[in-house]
């Protein structure tokens, strides 16, 4: 008992400010200070009121509270005695009175742990029982206000009564602002309570435009918080902020920034047409610190869709231009937004800006290419029917900077794809011309000889030794099961024999480069890669065949093997092909053949980029070793079915 009458007479200190100095006046206009007498009674809370107000005991806090100045005598007129409601209680312990300041050690009156914990009619009743002056604006060490913690946690109920006693009372405290400088409004969008932000919507005008110490507005922290979780409530509060007070969506952010940025950043096609819809005209011209309008944003995100519906909505702003003087079909060609270039593509009225130029002279196309974007590339050639041949600021073409690539698939592509369609070099004499050395290939090929002419000489002696011990065992004469089978013992001597023979070529091919290091070395590794995927597949084959002709495999074997070969062939093609299309392969051979007897611009091409031609030569005869694998995986099947080898009841194709 002494200690708490003695607690009665300790003060808590004031939070100190930012510049040190002890915290004044809080910057809300309607906010009461505490007198002196006030201040004497902020002492620290009793540990019996504190629990039963986060419990929400409405009739343990005013039993609590009965003896505050008079009280008593307004809640006996009631007919209640503060004795009897005691002795209700009989787990209180009462040091000395309790009283409706006192405060934790962050300064939270019971007001304010009321409301953080949502206990509306524990609100009510204080208000009503004891009227406090200033009690609903009394802020914490963090500067908050009842209504920040009913707001933070999300308490529609809680929030609603204070507001009504707010209003009641004459207190303004909806314009109160923590030490971040949040509103009530701020911290209920920002943590995503879309039935406390209508409450405050409609409660008050000024909030709703109100800019936090990071000068971010309500409706940002709401889209934010759209884009953290996901769900439609942030967005229904973006709805109602929108509706209430359009002059939102012109509201920017330290780089400029407006809520239509945001949401075409993350491609929100509702809180987009929200803000297309409720904002004025010029909501989808503004332009960030970069210059980049909202336009500009979803094509370089590649939200084709939110272009779609800013184009639709506004037109005109097709032609924005950003710092750099480039639309928004150069920023989703530099990030190589593909989806977004075929719409400007399939748009008749954005066919203007395919060849559009930027303040360096460069058009999409040259974007696509620097980037390496051979998708992006294929599809303003085929589609958008672009010029190639243009030059930009430095006098290059696009076929100039596909030489700047350091990837050599992504050379190739960009070259075959831009040859394919016309594309010319800058004008140059031939002798100051650079072929593309690709330092990057030939140090992969100096490493990668070394163990490819190891898998080499294992396939040639897997192969020799299934020549010498043929696959099925022997009979008890020592004759190979194998030799009875009809055509079978044929087939697999012919293809172990081509194993054998393939595979010594990639060797002897292999260890030439390798030795030679001369710059057309490059062309007996292709040659080896293309002998080393013979053999392999002539072993696959052979022992398939093996397989098949001794019963050893059963018919869901057969359509494993035949679905790997298959699935292989498909994953090589994807990966080594020289362009997106086949029709853009056949068109670029077709061009070479026009031009074989000129010294026309293939011969420049192929002088400045002789990687290209000869990848597109490989990559085709790979395929066909492909193809013929398969087809002779078919052929095995028809023979072996005609035979009636394979089992007792012929198994059909796995196709």
């Amino acid at each position: 008992m002494e200690d708490r009458q003695q607690q009665q007479y300790i003060q808590l200190a004031r939070p100190p400010s930012h510049d040190g100095s002890p915290a004044k006046a809080t910057t809300a206009p309607a906010m009461q200070q505490p007198n002196e007498a006030d201040a004497a009674r902020l002492v620290q809370m009793c540990p019996s009121l504190y629990r039963a107000v986060h419990r929400g005991r409405t009739e343990e806090v005013m039993a609590l509270l009965l003896q505050q100045h008079g009280a008593a005598t307004d809640y006996q007129a009631t007919g209640n005695d503060s004795s009897q409601l005691l002795l209700c209680f009989p787990s209180i312990t009462v040091h000395g009175q309790c009283d409706t300041l006192e405060v934790t050690a962050e300064r939270n009156t019971v007001l304010h742990v009321a409301a953080e914990q949502g206990h509306d009619e524990l609100i009510r009743e204080l208000n009503l029982r004891f009227r406090e002056p200033g009690l609903l604006s009394r802020q914490n060490s963090a500067l908050d206000t009842p209504l920040h913690c009913a707001a933070r946690a999300g308490h529609v109920r809680a929030v609603t009564v204070l507001v009504q006693l707010a209003q009641d009372c004459g207190e303004s405290i909806l314009g109160c602002k923590n030490e971040a400088g949040d509103t009530a409004l701020h911290l209920a969008a920002r943590y995503g309570h879309g039935t406390v932000v209508e409450v405050l919507v409609w409660a008050a005008e000024g909030p709703a435009a109100e800019l936090n110490g990071d000068g971010v507005s309500p409706l940002y922290l709401a889209r934010i918080r759209t884009n953290e979780l996901r769900i439609s409530l942030p967005a229904e509060m973006v709805h109602l902020l929108l509706e209430w007070r359009p002059a939102l969506t012109d509201q920017v952010d330290s780089s400029g920034s407006s809520p239509l940025h945001f949401a075409a950043s993350h491609g929100d096609r509702t809180i987009v047409h929200a803000i297309l819809r409720a904002g004025p005209p010029g909501t989808v011209y503004k332009k960030d610190s970069c210059g980049l309008s909202a336009l500009h944003v979803a094509a370089r995100m590649g939200h084709h869709r939110v272009v779609k519906d800013m184009l639709g909505t506004c037109p005109a702003a097709a032609d924005l231009r950003d710092d750099d003087g480039g639309t928004f079909v150069h920023a989703a060609a530099r990030e190589k937004r593909s989806s977004v270039v075929s719409l400007a593509v399939k748009n008749p009225m954005l066919r203007g800006l395919l060849n559009s130029r930027d303040r360096d002279g460069n058009t999409p196309l040259h974007l696509a290419v620097a980037v390496g974007a051979p998708g992006v590339v294929e599809a303003l050639l085929r589609k958008g029917k672009v010029r190639a041949d243009v030059l930009n600021k430095d006098g290059y073409t696009a076929l100039d900077l596909a030489g700047r690539q350091t990837s050599f698939f992504t050379m190739v592509n960009l070259v075959v794809t831009l040859a394919a369609f016309g594309a010319q070099l800058r004008p140059q004499r031939q002798d100051h011309m650079k072929p593309w050395s690709g330092g990057d290939v030939r140090q992969w090929i100096e490493k990668m000889s070394d163990p490819l002419v190891v898998v080499a000489g294992l396939i040639v002696a897997a192969a020799l030794t299934a020549g010498f011990n043929l696959p099925g065992s022997y009979d008890g004469s020592g004759k190979a099961n194998l030799v009875g089978k009809g055509n079978a013992f044929k087939f697999f001597l012919i293809l172990d024999t081509l194993a054998v023979a393939t595979s010594m070529v990639a060797v002897t091919l292999l260890v030439y480069g390798k030795v030679s290091r001369s710059a057309d070395s490059w062309k007996s590794f292709a040659a080896a890669l293309q002998f080393m995927w013979a053999s392999l597949i002539s072993l696959m084959l052979a022992f398939y065949v093996a397989l098949v002709a001794t019963k050893a495999t059963y018919q869901s074997v057969q359509v494993a093997i035949y679905a790997f070969i298959s699935v292989l062939n498909f994953c090589i093609t994807v990966w080594i092909a020289p362009a997106k299309r086949w029709r853009t392969i056949c068109r670029f051979l077709r061009q070479c053949l026009c031009r074989c007897h000129s010294k026309g611009k293939h011969v420049v091409i192929k002088r400045q980029y002789p990687f290209a031609g000869a990848s597109v030569i490989n990559f085709c005869l790979f395929t066909v070793i492909g193809m013929v694998a398969l087809g002779s995986l078919q052929a095995i099947f028809a023979v072996y079915r005609r035979e009636g080898i394979s089992s007792s009841s012929p198994a059909p194709s796995p196709l």
